[in-house]
C-alpha cells in the first residue's frame, strides 16, 4: 500500500483569514457596538489548492492543530483525477473554532467535512 500524500494549504492565506476575523470583531468591541443579531460566527476563505485523487481518497494536512485527514472519494472518480480542495476558517468573535474542507472535481463539490465548530 502506497504512502498517502498529504496536501498543504498556504499558511499566509490561513493567517490572513484569521487576522481579518480578529480585526472585524476587535473594531466592534473597541467601539462598544453590540449588535444583538450577531451571534459572533464568521467563516472566511482560507484558500484553495490543487490536489489529485490517490488510492480513492484525497489527503490534507489541516491547520489549527486538526492535523492530517484523508477524505474518501466516490469510486466513480478514478485515481489520478485532478481536484480542488478549499478551506474555510470558522471563527466565533474572531477566535478560530474550526475548519470546513470542500473537495471539488470539475467544479462540482463532491465532499464537504467540518472539524470543530463551524
Amino acid at each position: 500500500m502506497a504512502d498517502n500524500t498529504f496536501h498543504e494549504f498556504d499558511d499566509k492565506k490561513i493567517h490572513a483569514a484569521l487576522e481579518a476575523a480578529r480585526n472585524h470583531y476587535a473594531e466592534r468591541l473597541d467601539a462598544s457596538v453590540i449588535d444583538p443579531s450577531d451571534d459572533g460566527h464568521l467563516s472566511l476563505a482560507g484558500g484553495c489548492i490543487s490536489v489529485t485523487v490517490e488510492n480513492g481518497k484525497v489527503c490534507l494536512n489541516l491547520p489549527l492543530g486538526i492535523g492530517k485527514y484523508c477524505f474518501p472519494i466516490p469510486s466513480i472518480i478514478p485515481d489520478g483525477t485532478a481536484a480542488e480542495a478549499c478551506l474555510s476558517i470558522c471563527t466565533t468573535f474572531g477566535f478560530p473554532t474550526g475548519v470546513k474542507a470542500t473537495i471539488s472535481v470539475a467544479g462540482k463539490v463532491i465532499i464537504q467535512k467540518t472539524f470543530g465548530k463551524c
